[in-house]
Order: C-alpha cells, then sequence, then structure tokens
C-alpha cells in the first residue's frame, strides 16, 4: 500500500469542494474545508462540539479552538481562519445545532455522537472518485494537504516542523511529500517545454545549457 498524499492540485481542492455543494452536504463540506484549514487530525476534528467554535451566549464564533489531541494527549490551540467559519456557518445555517453536547460532524441518528472514522474515508473517497482524483487520498490527507500547501505559500520551515511537532524539516518533507513534488516540477517543467517543436526547441535547449 502506498503513503497517503496531500491533495496538491488546488483545481482538485475546488472540484471536491462543488462535488459536496452540489449535493447539498453541508456536513461533509464542513468537514472537507476545516481539515484542510486546521491541520488537525480526523480523530479531533470527529470530537469537535459547536460550543468548541461557535459561542451561543454572544452569538459569535470563537477565534480559536482549543483541543486535547486525542493521539498525543498535548494541548492545541487553531485559529479557525475564515475558509473554516465560512464553511462552519454554511453548515450551520442547514443544522441549526444547539448549545450543549451537539457534535458538529454529527451522524443522522444522533446529534451527540460523531460520524465514525470509517464514515469520513469512504465520505472523502468517494467525493475523489466521482471527482476523477486518483491517488492514496485519505482522511489523513487532509491534514497533509494543510502542510503542503502552506510549504507552498512560503510558511517558515520551522513553523511547519511545529505544527506537525516534527524533530527536522527532513521528516516534515517526507512526510508531505514534497521531494517527490518538487521532482514532479522538474518533468512537468520539461513536458510543457517540449511542446516546441523540432529544431527550434533544440536550439532553445542548447542555448539555455538545460542538458
Amino acid at each position: 500500500m502506498g503513503t497517503t498524499i496531500p491533495i496538491r492540485s488546488q483545481s482538485d481542492i475546488e472540484t471536491i469542494k462543488k462535488y459536496f455543494l452540489d449535493k447539498n452536504q453541508y456536513r461533509n463540506y464542513a468537514l472537507f474545508v476545516v481539515g484542510i484549514n486546521t491541520a488537525l487530525r480526523i480523530s479531533d476534528l470527529l470530537s469537535l462540539d459547536w460550543k468548541d467554535v461557535y459561542n451561543f451566549d454572544s452569538h459569535t464564533w470563537e477565534k480559536y479552538v482549543n483541543v486535547t489531541e486525542q493521539k498525543t494527549g498535548k494541548q492545541n490551540t487553531i485559529l479557525l481562519n475564515q475558509n473554516a467559519r465560512d464553511a462552519l456557518a454554511l453548515y450551520k445555517s442547514y443544522r441549526k445545532p444547539e448549545a450543549g453536547t451537539d457534535k458538529i460532524f454529527c451522524n443522522n441518528r444522533s446529534r451527540s455522537q460523531p460520524i465514525s472514522r470509517t464514515q469520513a474515508y469512504a465520505i472523502i473517497r468517494k467525493a475523489c472518485a466521482a471527482s476523477g482524483i486518483e491517488g492514496k487520498i485519505s482522511c489523513h490527507s487532509l491534514r497533509k494537504t494543510f502542510g503542503y500547501h502552506a510549504w507552498k505559500n512560503n510558511v517558515p520551515e520551522v513553523m511547519l516542523m511545529n505544527i506537525y511537532n516534527h524533530s527536522s524539516f527532513a521528516i516534515t518533507r517526507c512526510y508531505l511529500g514534497i521531494e517527490q513534488d518538487d521532482k514532479d516540477e522538474v518533468f512537468q517543467k520539461l513536458n510543457c517545454e517540449v511542446q516546441l517543436s523540432g529544431w527550434d526547441f533544440w536550439q532553445q535547449v542548447c542555448r539555455s545549457g538545460q542538458f
């Protein structure tokens, strides 16, 4: 089995979002958008209550979500950015949750029980299959997608190491599949250049010293 990979293409991300919205699957849409904007593990995402992100007394969104990571037991404070809040607001207008024990990503039988990790995996896989997106995409891909696009947007290495609690950036690079992506970009760039035909192309290559 291959390693779970991030969703590298921004167009693929938009395609998945559109898939959920077109089917009025607002819970699944929120799960996907919050996942790729917080880098939370799926177990921590599914544990969230509405009161963790929304103040029912003041009717305002929390700026941060505080999570006790199930895997590590560590406290983690995550800023809810605008994309995450917008997705949650759309879902909230449909779900109309109440203060108390309402889980954000609840199942269809009980507001106090979240969907299972198996259900979350099936949701992501079905969306990818329907959207023609290949590769080993799973719930963990959401966490990796955050880091991959953060790296592409020049987030400092030390910050990514801190977010993922890695001891070196070499580990982070491997985790996010960055080294392979670097190589892929070289081949993709060459593929674009060879669209030039025949002698003109080879003259350009020789002048540039590319080979």
